[in-house]
């Protein structure tokens, strides 16, 4: 688990450190205040898959053990 967290620490300050361009869609969306929708959708996407995964593999973890 602490690597799985190390690794989304790294790829979130990587990510940011590139979004430092101007995007004209970005900018339009952000002008209309539409990009907290866009931005609520990602997380939400987002946090689906990680518990998504985090669920499977407490459910691999389950059945290695009972093997």
């Amino acid at each position: 688990m602490r690597n799985f967290l190390f690794t989304i620490l790294a790829l979130m300050i990587g990510l940011s450190a590139n979004a430092q361009e101007k995007v004209q869609m970005a900018d339009g969306l952000r002008a209309e205040g539409k990009i907290y929708i866009v931005v609520a959708v990602m997380l939400v996407i987002f946090l689906a898959v990680a518990i998504y995964l985090f669920t499977i593999d407490q459910k691999v973890k389950k059945l290695e053990k009972d093997k």
